[in-house]
């Protein structure tokens, strides 16, 4: 009977198990797997905890005095560093190169017949000195560190070329800016240049009485700076 009863909790193991062992190794591994998973899981909390205090120091830092001090001190100098737009009476000033069949034919130097980053940096200035408290070209926002240079026949602005008309607006008190470019001495003669028939060079005034520079939107990055004289020209 004893026989009988073995062999038939063989079978039925045998059954069960599907040919393959009842007791395998894989347990033992199971539960060294739950345990480093678990260590894992321990470590991982604890470093989410780490975090979590250190976001709640520096979320508690944005009250300090101090940096609500700068923040505000940041927000002040948006608007005169060009990051806002700017609305206000304006003055369009329009500078583009002489006719081509007069370049073609002219006896005069060809330099003088087009316009150069030169022409369109001195009615920029004119415009600074005049009061403008905001000035485009093209559209474009002007700040502090945009550049202007002539590419072949046409003129870069902050990396991107443009061909003539050159159109500069300033947005400010538009006597003083007209004033200012009446009495810069490179506007005079440039403006003596388009009046002479030989050269002709296009010039161009227009006042608007509203006008909006939009907010300058390009790279703030400097790479190389250094502070003018406090009695540098303008």
């Amino acid at each position: 009977m004893a026989f009988l009863l073995s062999g038939a909790l063989f079978v039925v193991s045998a059954d069960n198990s599907d040919g393959t062992d009842l007791r395998p190794g894989r347990y033992t591994d199971l539960a060294s797997v739950v345990r480093a998973e678990r260590s894992e899981a321990n470590r991982l909390t604890e470093r989410v905890a780490t975090l979590t205090q250190q976001v709640e120091g520096l979320s508690s830092g944005l009250g300090d005095r101090a940096v609500n001090r700068h923040q505000r001190r940041i927000e002040e100098l948006q608007d005169p560093a060009g990051l806002t737009p700017r609305t206000g009476p304006g003055v369009t000033v329009t500078l583009t190169d002489a006719p081509q069949e007069l370049i073609e034919t002219s006896a005069e130097n060809p330099n003088f017949l087009v316009v150069h980053q030169q022409d369109i940096q001195a009615v920029v200035n004119a415009l600074w000195r005049g009061g403008a408290t905001a000035v485009t070209v093209q559209g474009q926002r002007i700040i502090s560190t945009t550049g202007i240079k002539c590419t072949g026949n046409t003129v870069t602005l902050q990396g991107v070329p443009y061909s003539p008309p050159y159109v500069i607006t300033g947005v400010g008190n538009q006597a003083g800016m007209l004033g200012s470019i009446d009495v810069d001495e490179y506007v005079q003669r440039y403006r003596r240049d388009a009046s002479n028939p030989d050269i002709a060079v296009g010039w161009g005034l227009e006042l608007t009485p509203l006008v909006t520079a939009p907010a300058y939107d390009g790279l703030l990055s400097l790479t190389f700076a250094q502070a003018l004289p406090a009695d540098a020209p303008g």
